[in-house]
């Protein structure tokens, strides 16, 4: 057929294959511009008005995606308490998430994520007082890095594959002393990777008179190359502009990794003074909230610091079944007995790209005046709740589960 042939009902254009495009006096096609009908020129306008929004539409994606995470948990204190129970998040917490990005041109994009925690075990929210409170944020994106606003996962959280073989969940040391994880009113910046290094830079706004009050400051610094990985994220928070104690919250993270073919190799050293007592125990709370609580500059404990150490390797058995090991401690520097040491190992075996069968154990053997407990992706619920049961006491457990993610 003859691209210039005559068109029904009077209509011109030229062809040759090229892009359409608007131009003036009609629609053209790379070739003589269309000749319209006015009838025909509505008609032509609606259907390039609808061609562009499906372009549009074309260069946008957004993924629902999600986790269940469900175990059975059993755990002894050597107090002679027990806990058998049916918990949520062993590994990776049950969660809700809609995360999106839209091509802007020019290699500039913008993104977002909402995601939400769930007690799968139970149905509910894990955060009763909001729906989507793990991340909320909106931010853009190009060959300059990443630009992200709003509440989102701290510098430290984002390395948690990196710290251990169970990607520093159930059984961690670094897990069991608490790792500040996500802040509301965060501006962050998450830089290309270049010769192997990667820089992020947080500034969640405390929002609390002064720019500065109750602000919390995050960096990370990663190199890469090859099978060898290392890395620093870290924090500092700072107490109200008028509290009574004004010592700031500081977590240092250094970590290092080795991928030797067939699995891992983990070390991490931790610094900081984020532990606090609760009339749980003597290490149960934090003075900055791990999940956004700000500082109050009224907790006493600030002023502890603690060095936590830990190995950890891991092994591919085969393609489906990954086997894993650690072993750490939390040193007390004040050599007041609040430290304690840990162990696990790990097993897991993947039914499928999404599904993957868990099995666990771990111990952790607290000092003298020592008081954690053990801690997954989602908090263990039940958990030991007395000192008794607690401080100086050695807590062991095994786990079975089962995690789908979508």
């Amino acid at each position: 057929m003859n691209n210039r042939s005559q068109p029904k009902h009077g209509l011109q254009c030229g062809f040759t294959g090229g892009r359409q495009r608007a131009i003036s006096g009609g629609i053209s096609h790379g070739g003589a511009p269309c000749r319209l009908p006015v009838r025909f020129a509505t008609l032509s306008m609606g259907l390039a008005l609808l061609g562009a929004a499906t372009a549009v539409q074309a260069q946008s994606t957004v993924t629902i995606y999600g986790s269940l995470d469900q175990y059975l948990n059993y755990m002894r204190s050597s107090s002679g308490a027990r806990i058998k129970s049916l918990n949520d998040g062993e590994f990776l917490r049950s969660r809700f998430g809609v995360r999106g990005t839209e091509d802007l041109g020019d290699g500039l994009s913008a993104k977002f994520q909402l995601e939400g925690g769930l007690g799968a075990d139970t149905g509910t929210l894990a955060d009763t007082s909001r729906f989507f409170d793990r991340q909320t944020w909106v931010g853009l994106a190009g060959k300059f890095g990443e630009v992200r606003i709003g509440r989102q996962n701290s510098a430290v959280f984002y390395r948690g594959d990196y710290i251990d073989y169970n990607a520093r969940t159930l059984g961690s040391v670094v897990n069991t002393f608490g790792v500040p994880s996500r802040f509301d009113n965060d501006v962050a910046y998450i830089s290309p990777r270049v010769a192997g290094f990667l820089f992020e830079a947080h500034y969640a706004l405390g929002e609390s008179g002064k720019v500065s009050s109750q602000a919390v400051y995050q960096a990370g610094l990663e190199y890469l190359n090859g099978p060898f990985r290392v890395g620093y994220a870290g924090l500092r928070a700072n107490p109200p502009a008028t509290a009574p104690i004004r010592t700031k919250v500081k977590y240092d993270n250094f970590y290092g990794n080795y991928d030797y073919g067939a699995g891992k190799v983990y070390l991490v050293y931790i610094r900081s003074n984020n532990s606090a007592a609760t009339a749980v125990s003597n290490n149960a709370g934090t003075v900055l909230g791990n999940t956004g609580v700000l500082m109050t500059g009224t907790v006493a404990d600030v002023n502890r610091y603690y060095d936590i150490w830990q190995i950890s390797a891991d092994y591919n058995v085969t393609p489906q079944l990954r086997v894993g090991a650690l072993w750490g401690s939390i040193k007390d520097t004040g050599h007041d007995s609040h430290g304690m040491t840990g162990a696990a190992v790990g097993g897991y075996y993947s039914l499928s790209k999404r599904t993957t069968l868990i099995a666990a154990w771990e111990m952790l053997d607290n000092e003298a005046n020592g008081g954690f407990r053990p801690a997954g992706s989602a908090g263990v619920s039940p958990n030991f709740a007395t000192p008794f049961d607690v401080n100086g006491r050695r807590i062991s457990g095994v786990q079975l589960g089962i995690l789908h993610r979508f």
